[in-house]
């Protein structure tokens, strides 16, 4: 009897009074909804958190991906504003213009000026971007073809890639590197093949140029984080407006001045379509993709402008130029899997 006893009084204590049967059983069930209502959504979960941030990552690359398609168009462009303008003139003048459109944006919108902590990036930007890979690129496209000049200009997304490393700290993945690195190896052996062994001097402006290029990038990437792209490059242009007006000055008395009709569209366009425009959605696309993987984009930009090559300047390509064109596509796919 005691026996019994305790163990009714076990349950009594373990049962609180007024408890349904059902969870006494221990199988309680949440109540069932009222008729005509709409059970409650569950919270969303990883699928929908991973879906929300592909849609700003898809938009980025887009943007990348426009700014190489105007960047493609910049070596047939300044041929064609070659054959009516020496190089420094054209440099100066190309800046000059530019500078223009983007101080008219600048006042129209009244942009405060930028922090002071954003002027020294702002002057790497305007000496590698604005100035720098300009004025080489013109200097090398004097006795290089537009479509060798594109290859090499291949190198362009390694550089940038290691110039973002050792600038912000990112360390892209093993598999990014060795696609990188793939693809600077395709370009370094057409480059060597195709001036017979040996680097020419135009060859030697093309590899300056690219250094120059790749630290303006990583200055513009990084500052297109906490400022709209357009205003990174539009006050980079402001910045070297004075020394473009004295540029243009000092040259053009020195150099022959032809306008025609491939280069006054070409100046126009190396002007607003690639050296604004273009780095516009380029530096917005770098934002929100990051440098390194926007950077490896840029490796389609030879395979454009050996298409532009030949239907604007009638150059005739050899086999090895599309096919390390090719070769770095494939770079592309690889280095855009891999996880940074």
């Amino acid at each position: 009897m005691r026996a019994q006893s305790s163990a009714t009084e076990r349950q009594r204590i373990a049962v609180p009074s007024g408890t349904s049967p059902s969870v006494r059983r221990g199988a309680a069930q949440a109540p069932a909804p009222a008729p005509g209502t709409v059970p409650a959504a569950a919270p969303s979960g990883p699928p929908a958190v991973a879906s929300a941030r592909r849609g700003p990552h898809r938009a980025g690359a887009l943007q990348a991906a426009l700014g190489v398609v105007a960047f493609s168009l910049t070596f047939p462009s300044t041929a064609w504003g070659l054959e009516g303008m020496g190089p420094w003139t054209f440099v100066a003048l190309r800046c000059v213009l530019s500078a223009l459109v983007a101080g008219a944006c600048l006042l129209a919108l009244r942009v405060p000026l930028p922090r002071r902590a954003d002027w020294g990036g702002l002057v790497v930007v305007a000496a590698g971007v604005v100035v720098g890979f300009p004025l080489l690129t013109s200097l090398a496209l004097r006795t290089s073809s537009t479509a060798h000049a594109a290859v090499v200009v291949g190198l362009l997304p390694l550089t940038t890639a290691v110039f973002s490393a050792l600038r912000t700290g990112v360390r892209p993945s093993r598999a990014f590197w060795a696609a990188a690195l793939a693809g600077a190896a395709a370009v370094i052996a057409f480059t060597v093949a195709q001036s017979g062994g040996a680097l020419s001097t135009a060859d030697l402006y093309l590899f300056a140029a690219l250094l120059v290029c790749a630290a303006g990038y990583t200055e513009g990437g990084r500052l297109a984080r906490h400022m709209p792209g357009w205003q990174v490059i539009g006050w980079a242009l402001v910045l070297c407006l004075p020394l473009a007006v004295a540029g243009a000055a000092l040259a053009l008395p020195h150099e022959p001045f032809h306008l025609t009709g491939h280069s006054t569209a070409g100046l126009l366009y190396a002007a607003v379509g690639s050296q604004f425009l273009g780095l516009v959605v380029w530096y917005r696309g770098m934002a929100a993709i990051g440098v390194p993987k926007a950077s490896q984009l840029q490796l389609a930009q030879p395979l454009l402008t050996l298409v532009w090559s030949v239907f604007l300047l009638g150059e005739s390509l050899t086999p090895a130029a599309p096919l390390t064109a090719v070769a770095v596509l494939v770079c592309i796919a690889v280095t855009q899997r891999a996880r940074s």
